[in-house]
């Protein structure tokens, strides 16, 4: 055991090092962008969410930017409803980018702003 006791911090170092750059590549990414006006990104995500069985709770307005809370319906299970959470649509000059999006519903979205 105290053969690899030395080789533990070094092991913890390269990996608290790699998370550490992987980290803000991985957020680069995390966007889709759009040429549609940001009140027809809201309606249709608001769509798309609600035919998923999510409830939207607001729509937040700052500025050119719409941040939307949803959480998970009851679904008639009597579980109680989900942990709320957000997703974040910013204007971009001619562009709408969908931020923090799962990718199932950002496929919806999609193929409903495509149409």
């Amino acid at each position: 055991m105290s053969r690899y006791a030395n080789r533990l911090p070094i092991a913890m170092g390269a990996l608290l090092a790699l998370s550490l750059f992987a980290a803000p590549l991985a957020a680069q990414g995390n966007g889709k962008r759009y040429a549609v006006s940001n009140d027809k990104a809201v309606t249709v995500t608001r769509e798309v969410l609600v035919r998923r069985g999510f409830e939207v709770v607001k729509v937040e307005t700052d500025g050119d930017t719409r941040t939307i809370y949803y959480r998970a319906g009851n679904q008639g299970r009597g579980k109680g409803k989900g942990r709320l959470e957000r997703m974040i649509i910013r204007r971009e000059k001619d562009r709408v980018l969908f931020v923090e999006t799962p990718a199932a519903i950002l496929l919806d979205i999609d193929v409903k702003l495509k149409l």
